[in-house]
């Protein structure tokens, strides 16, 4: 007798819809979150919620298949017990990262980042840690541009400087 694998329609909407739901997102934070409070997990959600990011508990078996399908195989290994998913959209990740690194710290490691998905790279928990602790997008904008106003400053200051003396000369 051959035996036949039966294909539960239920189950399979589930994984459809996952599938659906993450291809909408740029990004992906995998997080144990055992022992966290109700409050902790609201709060966590809430400044997520804030930075256009989500955080959802799934069940392992549909999500694998749904990465998988979705071409995201290098990141299905951190789907291992109770995780949560931080589905981040944009490119600017940076911001959500260090609100997850944060609420590990705060929660006094209750959250635990087990890996992620961030900037077109499947990173190991350390790598999410570290990429949490880069300056975001926005930051390095303004570094870029407070070092392409400095010499425009000194000149403007040059030359305020040069017509005062002008102007002190000229009245003796």
């Amino acid at each position: 007798m051959e035996y036949k694998t039966r294909v539960n329609t239920a189950k399979e909407t589930s994984v459809k819809q996952l599938k659906d739901e993450f291809s909408g997102f740029d990004g992906f934070i995998f997080a144990d979150y055992r022992g966290l409070t109700v409050s902790e997990i609201t709060e966590l959600r809430k400044n997520l919620r804030a930075k256009n990011s989500f955080c959802r508990v799934v069940k392992n078996s549909y999500a694998k298949i749904a990465f998988n399908e979705l071409g995201y195989d290098s990141i299905t290994n951190n789907l291992v017990g109770p995780t949560a998913v931080i589905l981040i959209k944009g490119t600017d990740q940076n911001p959500i990262a260090k609100i997850v690194v944060d609420a590990q710290k705060d929660t006094g490691d209750k959250l635990k980042v087990r890996g992620g998905y961030l900037d077109g790279n499947a990173m190991d928990a350390s790598s999410v840690e570290a990429f949490a602790k880069l300056p975001g997008r926005l930051d390095l904008i303004s570094m870029l541009m407070g070092t392409m106003l400095a010499p425009v400053q000194k000149v403007a200051a040059t030359l305020l400087a040069y017509k005062e003396k002008l102007e002190n000369n000229s009245g003796n």
